[in-house]
Parts: structure tokens; sequence; C-alpha cells
């Protein structure tokens, strides 16, 4: 079962490109999110299940240790990459993990050029990475509903306070 969970796993686009093609040529319709992901959480899993209902393919672009660091600051992440995309890929419903280093998913969107791109309804369409050449080629953009009250910045703060 380990196998087939690290065989979702990505390092790069390069090493994801063949299954992508395969994948398009049996017309499925492939959905891409992304995120740090670095305390997985139930409203990551919320959106991670509303984004797959979408289409018949998830890929979920999963932010490397450097470009958590550069989002979030230096004690971040708390989980390595590897950890966080083997507990993405553990979901029956993450078809596939690809780690990206970039401060966003803009370059590797427009080589999957996604039929969905989904994110959390905190962002305005225009203000998700990717979302012009996915709807110039097609494609749709999607903001989903989040669970309140729930992040990773809050879990973190509550596990602080417990000292």
């Amino acid at each position: 079962m380990v196998h087939n969970i690290k065989s979702k796993i990505y390092p790069t686009f390069k090493s994801f490109n063949s299954v992508l093609q395969s994948w398009k040529d049996n017309n499925e319709t492939i959905v891409f999110t992304n995120g740090c992901f670095d305390i997985i959480h139930h409203g990551h899993v919320d959106s991670l299940i509303k984004s797959a209902e979408l289409g018949t393919k998830l890929i979920v672009g999963l932010n490397a240790d450097s470009s958590v660091t550069l989002i979030k600051g230096e004690k971040r992440p708390v989980f390595t990459e590897e950890a966080r995309a083997i507990i993405l890929a553990a979901f029956s419903f993450v078809d596939a993990v690809i780690i990206f280093k970039h401060e966003t998913p803009a370059k590797l969107i427009a080589k999957i050029l996604p039929d969905i791109l989904t994110k959390g309804e905190e962002y305005e369409i225009h203000e998700i990475a990717g979302h012009k050449i996915v709807l110039q080629n097609g494609g749709t953009v999607k903001t989903l509903k989040l669970v309140s009250d729930i992040s990773t910045s809050d879990i973190i703060s509550r596990i602080k306070a417990l000292d």
C-alpha cells in the first residue's frame, strides 16, 4: 500500500508529464488545487473532497519547503514536503501530488492546463494563480466554500498556548 501512495507523488512536472498525457488521452476531467498543507486538518480535507468531486482526476500542487518558508516565514513548514506529500497522497481521492518550488503554482498550472482550477473562497477568481491561462484554454475556475473557524496558523497558536 505504501508503494501505491508514493507512486502518486511527483517531485517535478517533468516526472508527471507522461501520466498527465495519458489522462488527457483518456478524456479525464482534470481538477487542480494547491497549497502548503503544512498541518493537514479537516478544512483541507473538505476542500480536497469538494475539488475531487468536480472531476475524474485530482492533482494537488504542493508548495516545496523553500516555497512555504518564503510565504509563511522562517519557522515554517512544520512538516517536510515529503511528509506533507505522503499524507496528501494517502487520500484515495487524490490522484497526484506535484511539488513546486515557486511562490505560486502559476507555471505548473500553465503546463498542466487543468479543466478545473479550485481554491478557497477567501480568494476572488482574479487573485487565483493560473486563472487566466485556465480560462483562456476553455477551463473553469471555482472558489470553494471553506469550513469556518479552522486554519493551520490557529492550530499552531493553540499548540503554542499549551506550554
